[in-house]
């Protein structure tokens, strides 16, 4: 069975679960994207790490061990780049959820508003998932979900307007985040390192002007500090140990504008070939821009704060994997092959929500009734139990598809 979507969904993002005789069209190319980054996501359970300590002499899962991993501070691996485009790709299908609600008749007061019921909702599941095992509600916000709520709102607003003042808006955030972490004091001699978490001779630290952006040590740090410690908690909120931070919902914002603008390009009538040529450009562009402020030590790549650089070194990689799906699904219409991704990417928050609510469940039941074999499988027992469990997830969104079922918040 396959799929023959033609344009992107109106609905990336609803709050309903869905059944319907069929699909609303889709741009293949999105789901087909967004499904490689849940599989990604999705595809932790299958424990590389372990693997790869068995083999301490072996490139090979070395290689995926590190490209399975994120970068302690600056830099970029294959997995760094899941939750960039998960946020691009909320940009790039906005225009087609905006024109679908416009085309229904739907008010700007209707549609502004389903977009901040839309935000709350994101926020909220990003919280409670964040909270489970825990004894009491953990409020931070520096993950996927939230991050996208706390911009969702913002972005909507900027779908109804033009292009250019799109580009504005991306540029007036990117050197505005700049200018407010360059503008951050540098930890003096009296500062407290134990409780930012971190050493003084860590070796991640940069040096110079680059240091503004070290981690605990920075503005989106500070601001937790106070913020974080508003909410009630087990203790207070010192630090954070990967350095994530709230504030990263602003250059979060741009990503998705990214996102936006390249979702505006593929609604318009523009040849496909135009099209992939703007997608290209823009992700070499991006790619030329981070690098050179990060070499330059204007702003280095970091990931985990979000940094202007990262946004457009990110970007610059979402704009060549969105051409690259493109080019061969839409243009060359080779679709047959990414059926198991669109199954995923068409139910993205379910994937979500499966993986991080049922990973242990599935890996505990598979211990019970099948314990006694996977030892035959060392050392690679735990990649086994985990490709079983990732095949397990997947098994049950085909399920959903089948069924014309599509879990949106």
């Amino acid at each position: 069975m396959n799929p023959t979507p033609t344009q992107a969904g109106p609905e990336p993002l609803q709050t309903r679960v869905e059944f319907a005789n069929q699909p609303a069209p889709r741009l293949a190319s999105i789901d087909a994207y967004r499904g490689l980054v849940m599989l990604l996501m999705m595809a932790e359970v299958l424990a590389i790490g372990k693997i790869a300590a068995a083999f301490p002499d072996s490139a090979f899962w070395k290689f995926l061990h590190t490209q399975q991993s994120h970068v302690e501070w600056s830099g970029m691996v294959l997995h760094d780049l899941i939750q960039p485009s998960f946020s691009f790709l909320v940009g790039v299908a906005l225009p087609f959820g905006l024109a679908a609600r416009i085309k229904r008749g739907q008010s700007l007061g209707a549609i502004l508003g389903h977009a901040a019921w839309r935000s709350l909702l994101l926020i909220a599941l990003g919280v409670w998932l964040r909270s489970i095992g825990r004894p009491q509600t953990y409020y931070t916000f520096e993950d996927t979900l939230s991050q996208i709520g706390l911009g969702y709102f913002f972005l909507c607003l900027l779908g109804m307007r033009s292009v250019r003042v799109q580009w504005i808006a991306f540029a007036v955030i990117c050197v505005g985040y700049w200018a407010a972490f360059a503008l951050h004091p540098l930890p003096g001699a009296d500062f407290d390192w134990k409780a930012a978490g971190v050493s003084a001779d860590w070796p991640d630290h940069a040096q110079g002007f680059a240091a503004h952006w070290n981690k605990n040590t920075n503005l989106a740090w500070d601001f937790d500090r106070w913020f974080l410690n508003l909410f009630p908690r087990v203790e207070a909120f010192k630090n954070n140990r990967g350095g994530y931070a709230t504030l990263s919902f602003i250059p979060t914002l741009a990503t998705m504008i990214l996102g936006l603008i390249a979702g505006g390009w593929l609604k318009s009538d523009a040849p496909q070939r135009l099209n992939l040529s703007r997608f290209c450009i823009a992700g070499v562009a991006g790619l030329a821009l981070g690098l050179a402020l990060h070499w330059l030590g204007v702003c280095p790549i970091v990931k985990r704060i979000w940094t202007p650089s990262w946004v457009l070194f990110s970007g610059g990689w979402c704009f060549l994997f969105l051409a690259a799906f493109y080019a061969v699904i839409d243009v060359r219409n080779l679709r047959r092959w990414a059926f198991p991704l669109m199954v995923v990417g068409m139910n993205s928050i379910a994937a979500y929500c499966i993986a991080h609510l049922f990973e242990k469940y599935f890996i505990e039941t598979l211990n019970i009734h099948f314990g006694r074999i996977f030892p035959y499988f060392a050392p690679y027992d735990p990649f086994v139990r985990g490709a079983l469990v990732l095949l397990i997830f997947w098994l049950i969104l085909f399920w959903m598809y089948r069924r014309k079922i599509f879990l949106k918040v």
